[in-house]
């Protein structure tokens, strides 16, 4: 079956259409607002278009592309579809108003390759978090958006476990915008299925305050393969032992074994049968478009598209079930939240249950009006060389400042808690508070304020940085770079099952950058996820 632009009018696809029901969140299930019935994602994870490239795409920014895709959508019978990169800047009027009309809402992951928490450097910063908020912005306008998400796989082993506290502080602080603006929208976190740290990464995400708590919970996960795995033998059944009398909605984010072609998702019928939906709601399989890795339902070919031999398959497995399931009145949760994982090598968990400090802008300027020696670049260069330049010369002035002065001001350790007043400032600012401390420690000696001709001596634009701390920032809209200088944080995109679509939160498994001096901080890492950059994403 072949679908082009055309199909849409025999479809009725542009005819008006009632506004979609709003979905809501109660104790660990989400329901039709309107109905009161209980909502089970019958999704699909949705990222065409995306080819080996570092660029991020925005699908649902491409009006043509949906136009192509809904039809297929609609075909499928989904109603969900999870999509992994979006940019706060295009229109998305026209592809929002047809999923919505189609009956199919929408789950957005809040990182990009380019603007994410990087597990082995992790760092999270006012440019972050800003991004993150404009992203709010962008799309809390749309009746079908029912949920973000915070992080995907930042965590995936055992070493980079300290990663964690930076997506759960962005996590909390984009709860308290999307709070700010009177808005209802779910915020959750996405894992894949490591045994080393299943339940460790799960109760952390689920621990802390209700502001911290992660408001659903999604699971990558790819063990059932074929018609011969069962409940049992594919380990589905601890998965849902696992999450029994949670507190808050879990759903799979991404499912599907293509271990066996072409695949027949007998997992389907779990998912929503009743071994499963009582704890499960739902899930999007994955993935929508055919990629290098076969896991495509459809290819994708400029205007049109043509089936896999999975589409069918899943068509099938879809339209075959019929999840059942309580009503939002007569439901009383009883999940229990969880505790917090202990700390320690032994137990596979080195993340602190306290967070790093939410990021203010309005502080980090005010500090910056107070150095004396600042770097000469006030925006990161966008070219690879030179940005790969700039990175190694941000991490020479870490180690040659914070090797002799006291650097815990900007500093950061997820492991013991500890986050410096200006931890959270992007790296321009950092790496200037480092040289004007290390030049000042050296009696204001103009030789003290070089670092190979990185720095230059300038005018303070205020006498002290003593009422910074105090500064808070306005959230009526969603927080501006910086003005002193401007830095993304990076990574590298992929899926649990290796596809160039899914946004993972960081580039490869790996221990977490560390350095001990005269406090135990990350602040080396601006300039290592600057050169990861380069090296990675050009």
């Amino acid at each position: 079956m072949r679908f082009t632009l055309a199909s849409l009018a025999m479809l009725g696809l542009a005819s008006q259409a009632a506004s979609i029901d709003p979905l809501v969140v109660k104790g660990s299930k989400w329901f039709n607002k309107k109905t009161g019935q209980q909502f089970f994602i019958k999704g699909v994870d949705y990222q065409p278009d995306i080819t080996s490239t570092s660029q991020v795409r925005d699908p649902l920014a491409d009006s043509a592309g949906c136009s192509r895709d809904l039809p297929f959508l609609k075909d499928l019978g989904v109603n969900a579809i999870r999509v992994y990169q979006t940019e706060p800047f295009g229109n998305h009027d026209a592809c929002m108003k047809a999923l919505s009309d189609a009956g199919i809402y929408v789950m957005l992951d809040l990182s990009t390759p380019t603007e994410t928490i990087n597990r082995d450097s992790p760092e999270y910063d006012v440019n972050l978090l800003g991004y993150y908020q404009r992203k709010v912005d962008a799309f809390s306008k749309y009746d079908n958006l029912f949920a973000f998400l915070a992080g995907n796989e930042a965590t995936n082993a055992y070493n980079n476990t300290a990663t964690s506290a930076y997506v759960k502080a962005a996590l909390r602080d984009v709860k308290a915008y999307i709070k700010s603006k009177n808005l209802a929208i779910p915020v959750g976190y996405a894992t894949n299925d490591d045994a080393d740290i299943r339940w460790q990464l799960q109760t952390y995400f689920d621990c802390g305050t209700t502001d911290e708590q992660a408001d659903f919970y999604g699971v990558n996960l790819y063990e059932w393969c074929g018609e011969k795995a069962t409940f049992e033998s594919s380990g589905y059944s601890q998965v849902v032992k696992n999450f029994t009398n949670w507190d808050v909605p879990v759903v799979l984010t991404e499912y599907g074994c293509n271990a066996i072609k072409p695949r027949t998702f007998p997992e389907v019928a779990a998912i929503y049968g009743s071994q499963m939906t009582d704890v499960f709601s739902g899930g999007f399989v994955y993935e929508y478009v055919q990629e290098q890795n076969e896991y495509g339902l459809v290819n994708v070919d400029g205007s049109s598209g043509t089936k896999t031999a999975d589409y069918d398959n899943f068509k099938k497995a879809l339209a075959a079930v019929k999840p059942s399931g309580t009503t939002l009145s007569s439901y009383t949760p009883s999940g229990k939240q969880q505790s917090c994982p202990s700390v320690s090598a032994s137990n596979n968990w080195m993340a602190n249950q306290k967070l790093p400090l939410a990021p203010v802008n309005a502080t980090c300027d005010c500090m910056f009006k107070s150095l004396a020696c600042v770097s000469k670049i006030t925006t990161p260069p966008t070219g690879a060389s030179d940005l790969k330049t700039f990175g190694n010369n941000v991490g020479q002035v870490f180690n040659t400042a914070c090797g002799k002065i006291d650097c815990g001001a900007i500093s950061t350790n997820a492991t013991t808690g500890v986050y410096g007043k200006y931890s959270f400032c992007n790296a321009i600012q950092r790496v200037s508070w480092a040289m004007n401390a290390y030049y000042i420690a050296n009696k204001s000696n103009d030789n003290a304020c070089d670092f190979n001709g990185f720095a230059k001596v300038t005018k303070p634009a205020q006498s002290s940085d003593a009422s910074c701390s105090t500064m808070k920032d306005n959230t009526t809209a969603g927080n501006s770079t910086s003005s002193s200088s401007s830095s993304s944080s990076s990574s590298s995109s992929g899926s649990s099952s290796g596809s160039s679509s899914g946004s993972s939160d960081s580039s490869s498994s790996g221990k977490a950058t560390s350095k001990s001096s005269a406090a135990s901080f990350t602040a080396l890492s601006a300039g290592a996820a600057i050169a990861a950059l380069a090296a990675g994403l050009f």
